[in-house]
């Protein structure tokens, strides 16, 4: 992956109690070009962050830090985050979730098949890890089997862990989803899948775990949140957007 120019991007709202330890845990690594959305956070996120990329310069790794003055959501925030790593001129974008429930070993898995060329947008799943989706908290079972299920009707294809917050992009998926997202808030992990799907990326999965802990199972999908989606994605649907 040494050759390959790698991205990896969070959207952060509110997320002062993880965001040093999840981007401090990513260096150590070996992933040097990070960059943070902050979504409009209330606490002392963008503060963490412009620490952050102060002492990455000293330490010779590249994190950027961008700040939202309103809250536009995760979709909003992950779509700032896919455009500058299109400007930035990246070879592969990963996003990673700030709560710390994915695992820093698992984005070499997602990247892989796109760095031997066999996809061009990688799902870390973990429906498809055995023990993961054993672990899985029965709403959340519920909530992403469900949605995977919708976006599927909606867009005519299926993934088993739509909703997955570790997904990795080729250079050819980075500009269509950069230039074609519109979802702002959790819609947009079906949304990509749609827009991928339309512009006939080749798509993929691959197992990865999820670390639980009670501050990442606070945060994410629920059944509500899908219900909330699946509204969502019918206005996406009629050609609407909403806040």
């Amino acid at each position: 992956m040494a050759d390959k120019l790698i991205y990896l991007i969070i959207p952060a709202y509110n997320e002062e109690k993880m965001i040093k330890n999840v981007v401090n845990n990513l260096q150590n690594h070996n992933y040097d070009n990070i960059i943070i959305v902050d979504d409009g956070s209330k606490d002392n996120t963008y503060k963490l962050m412009k620490e952050l990329e102060e002492e990455s310069k000293q330490k010779g790794y590249n994190v950027i830090a961008i700040k939202h003055e309103k809250n536009k959501g995760v979709g909003g925030a992950t779509i700032t985050g896919l455009k500058k790593a299109y400007e930035l001129g990246a070879d592969v974008a990963v996003t990673f979730d700030a709560d710390g429930q994915h695992a820093p070993e698992d984005i070499e898995k997602v990247v892989k098949p796109i760095l031997d060329n066999s996809k061009e947008y990688v799902v870390g799943s973990r429906i498809k890890n055995p023990k993961e989706f054993k672990n899985m908290p029965l709403t959340k079972k519920v909530g992403n089997l469900g949605l995977s299920f919708i976006t599927f009707l909606l867009g005519g294809y299926y993934v088993t862990d739509s909703q997955s917050g570790l997904r990795a992009f080729s250079k050819s998926a980075l500009k269509v989803l950069s230039e074609q997202l519109r979802a702002k808030r959790y819609e947009t992990c079906s949304e990509a899948l749609i827009i991928a799907k339309r512009n006939k990326l080749n798509i993929g999965e691959v197992p990865i775990q999820t670390i639980y802990t009670e501050y990442s199972m606070a945060r994410g999908t629920n059944v509500m949140i899908g219900f909330k989606i699946f509204y969502r994605l019918l206005v996406l649907k009629m050609g609407k957007v909403l806040d």
